[in-house]
């Protein structure tokens, strides 16, 4: 049997595979799987529930299709205008990214807050100890001292 092919590994190698296995490189990929599932559910909560009732209170309007023609015919919805090579300017669709992007950030205020609540306390650290007193502060407390001690009649002026 033979013995294996020593195989030299470059310092960035080594370096790369320490960044990796680093703890918040982890929890980086975590949050960004577990980011992009919660925007499913939100983009699902503002296309399906907010965007409906927004529009009924604002006199059945569909966000979707608030758009200008820049070229092409015009059409009564946006997916017609685009189905006909129309050039649109979609701002119905962009009025739900800022509906989704607002409620995003609610909501992930709201989890931050119940997170914080759910940690330990910690204490706060001891504050550092006091600096002893400079040896010129020591000879000037001692003559102080030394002063306020004697009586009143033969304290100096």
């Amino acid at each position: 049997m033979q013995a294996p092919i020593p195989v030299q590994v470059t310092g960035w190698v080594g370096e790369f595979k320490s960044f990796i296995l680093r703890g918040n490189v982890v929890d980086l990929a975590v949050g960004i799987i577990i980011g992009a599932a919660f925007t499913s559910i939100v983009s699902s909560l503002v296309k399906d529930i907010f965007t409906p009732i927004i529009g009924l209170l604002v006199g059945g309007v569909d966000f979707t299709n608030i758009f200008v023609t820049l070229k092409g015919a015009s059409q009564p919805t946006l997916d017609a205008a685009q189905k006909a090579g129309a050039v649109t300017l979609n701002i119905g669709v962009f009025l739900n990214a800022i509906i989704q992007f607002v409620i995003i950030a609610f909501a992930i205020f709201w989890v931050v807050k119940v997170i914080n609540r759910f940690q330990r306390k910690e204490a706060p650290p001891a504050p550092p100890p006091a600096p002893p007193p400079a040896r010129s502060e020591v000879l000037l407390q001692e003559i102080r001292d030394a002063l306020l001690a004697r009586p009143p009649g033969q304290r100096p002026l």
